[in-house]
């Protein structure tokens, strides 16, 4: 799922939270017993009878098709897939609070975006799934809310990092990667000298802006930042995010950027790296998909490396996505809800091999070896997630409108203080609809 689509809804689905929070051990949807007592059926044994339904993305609408044909193949079982319309982290929501519920659904693996779905009684607890300790340790400390598992991760969680052109380092003299974010300004001073845009920035849409400063803040987030700002001991306005923002801010007045950083997209930033138009895309580790569109394997490893960064060092910044994994709701019928346990586990054991060869992707599991024909910089950023901080989408009780305050701040409709201030009055309005404590 594209990123442009991850931030777009939050205060609706705050809305939608209330309506679900109706939702207790009472209901008779949840189903009784403990979770600790579930069982984890054979991945191919026969489900002949049996339907689930399966909710997902627009952009996310054919990443099950291999598995679910083998799946039905192997089982007997029917899945109903059901596309759920853009922009689906509000549409899906909405649609759970008229009462629809699906046996599983794609949803991004973060706490604020899981707490939407009211864990404790609204999925099933993943705990003792028997691909979780197949999975790499990073992996397996994702996906929890209170110390639960509720997402199974199926694809490598995006770290952020810079996407550079070796051409264009080479150009401005520069040897070796920044080993912190000064190094980092340092070097795009030398490129910019050479005639060539540093950065390319695709403020036009708006969601890329955000991760300067998040990047900015992975040492803090690591400390425990969010955790203050949860808790409402820090805010948006205080000097560490602010000084974040109007780093971002003189990056922009230094020219830093490419010269239509205001109105272009990200779709552009995939070609202008291998141009050599931009020298740097700061990015998630699914840009690679954007640069696999217009270049083969062998292209992308000849001119485009990777490094992570953050302020003091080279700290990447995990940000997990809709693509990366799915829940299994609870619903009431035991037969059923064992059956989406059957589903994941045929998905991360049975045919966990043949799904990763399929989508050309990192594989999460060691004992699963990536194909030979994923590109060196997507293995080099799902590498860093060990030890990655936590994003604001990540760690974050809730997710503001961010990025639209710093595209603003772009456009020079808000000064660095404004963003932090509107930032902030939406983080408390969203942790006041969701009960968030401090609020």
């Amino acid at each position: 799922m594209s990123a442009s689509r991850l931030y777009r809804a939050a205060i609706a689905a705050a809305g939608v939270a209330a309506l679900l929070a109706g939702c207790s051990a009472g209901n008779p949807e949840t189903p009784s017993g403990s979770d600790a007592a579930v069982t984890w059926p054979d991945p191919t044994a026969s489900l002949s009878g049996v339907t689930l339904t399966y909710w997902t993305a627009t952009q996310t609408a054919t990443m099950a098709d291999s598995v679910i044909k083998a799946f039905e193949e192997k089982t007997g079982a029917k899945i109903n897939k059901v596309i759920i319309p853009d922009v689906y982290e509000t549409n899906a929501p909405t649609k759970l609070a008229t009462g629809a519920k699906p046996d599983l659904a794609t949803w991004q693996p973060t706490g604020s975006e899981l707490a939407l779905l009211k864990p404790a009684t609204g999925l099933q607890v993943l705990d003792g799934a028997p691909w979780l300790a197949q999975q790499t340790p990073a992996v397996q400390q994702l996906g929890l809310v209170d110390g639960k598992h509720y997402a199974a991760f199926v694809n490598v969680p995006s770290t952020l990092g810079i996407f550079y052109n070796k051409e264009a380092f080479a150009k401005a003299g520069i040897t070796a990667d920044p080993k912190n974010f000064q190094e980092l300004l340092t070097d795009a001073g030398k490129i910019k000298a050479t005639g060539t845009a540093p950065f390319f920035g695709a403020a036009g849409d708006q969601w890329p802006t955000q991760w300067w400063p998040q990047v900015l803040l992975a040492e803090q987030s690591k400390a425990g930042l969010w955790d203050k700002v949860n808790s409402n001991k820090e805010k948006f306005t205080d000097p560490t995010i602010l000084d974040a923002i109007t780093t971002f801010k003189k990056m922009n007045d230094d020219g830093l950027f490419n010269a239509d950083n205001k109105t272009s997209k990200y779709t552009e930033s995939g070609p202008a790296l291998l141009s050599g138009k931009a020298a740097m895309v700061l990015q998630l580790t699914s840009f690679t998909s954007l640069l696999q569109s217009t270049a083969d394997t062998a292209t992308i490893n000849s001119k485009i490396g990777w490094f992570p960064i953050s302020k003091d060092g080279t700290t990447a910044t995990v940000v997990p996505g809709g693509d990366n994994a799915l829940v299994a709701m609870k619903t009431g019928d035991a037969k059923r809800e064992a059956a989406a346990r059957q589903f994941l586990e045929f998905w991360l054991q049975t045919g966990y091999a043949d799904y990763i060869k399929q989508a050309n992707a990192v594989s999460i599991e060691p004992s699963v070896e990536s194909p030979a024909t994923v590109p060196d910089v997507a293995k080099a950023a799902s590498a860093a997630l060990d030890g990655a901080a936590g994003s604001m989408q990540q760690n974050a009780a809730v997710n503001p409108d961010f990025y639209v305050n710093l595209a603003n701040m772009v456009n020079g409709t808000m000064t660095p203080q404004q963003v932090a201030s509107t930032t902030q009055a939406q983080f408390a309005q969203l942790a006041q609809a969701l009960g968030v404590e401090g609020f």
